[in-house]
């Protein structure tokens, strides 16, 4: 039976899913799990003296970025139209992406451009304080093949919307708890899911703690995973 006791990651392995979910190109899978069998070693480098140029601004899918949308003078991101936002934010990441499916999944245009309320596969919005400013942003989530997702958080920040969040993943279960937001992933090791904790940081939510549990998906909304040790 599952406890849901987390497991941190080793300190190599950590660092290495760290940047790799920092800069937006972690495996939608998620991270692949150790397993108990071998020995830990510490890791060898490979291409020390090679090392990739900064990205530059609105080259990494977590870049806070405004949304041309209607603005909302109240700051209460329920007040703005969900579905608009999504499409809106969609297309001009397409266009800024120039078709690589860095910023967005190259079907998520294809998948919006057309279609209307409900048939689109876009997740209903839920609305959350995140940022700590007594007012919610907007949660929600487009669903691309029925596995793959695309997460997105948005905020209105000086009126303006503003999305401080992308995340392509499979999501196994997406909580909401002490104004943070969790996602949970599976990973090779049927065992174990990985958990990403995203934070506020005053600029965008960014991760700010990764675990492995053995808590499975959610199967009722009225029986939560407990809370990582995160």
């Amino acid at each position: 039976m599952a406890t849901g006791r987390a497991r941190r990651l080793p300190a190599a392995a950590a660092v290495l899913a760290l940047a790799a979910l920092a800069a937006g190109c972690a495996d939608v899978e998620g991270l692949r799990g150790y397993g108990s069998h071998g020995e830990l070693r510490a890791p060898l480098s490979l291409w020390a003296s090679a090392t990739p140029a900064p990205a530059r601004p609105g080259q990494t899918p977590n870049t806070p970025t405004r949304v041309d949308v209607p603005p909302v003078p109240s700051g209460d991101m329920r007040e703005a139209d969900a579905l608009a936002v999504v499409k809106a934010d969609v297309a001009a990441a397409a266009r800024a992406d120039g078709g690589k499916g860095v910023l967005v999944d190259r079907r998520a245009p294809a998948l919006l451009a057309t279609c209307r309320g409900e048939e689109c596969p876009v997740r209903p919005p839920v609305h959350h304080d995140l940022t700590g400013d007594g007012k919610p942003e907007l949660i929600t989530a487009v669903d691309l093949d029925g596995r793959v997702s695309e997460l997105r958080v948005y905020t209105a920040r000086d009126t303006r919307v503003t999305r401080v969040l992308a995340r392509r993943a499979v999501l196994e279960a997406t909580e909401v708890a002490a104004g943070h937001l969790t996602v949970r992933e599976p990973t090779s090791n049927p065992d174990f899911v990985s958990v990403s904790e995203y934070v506020w940081d005053g600029t965008q939510m960014s991760l700010g703690g990764l675990t492995l549990d053995d808590c499975p998906a959610l199967k009722k909304a009225d029986e939560p995973c407990p809370r990582s040790e995160l």
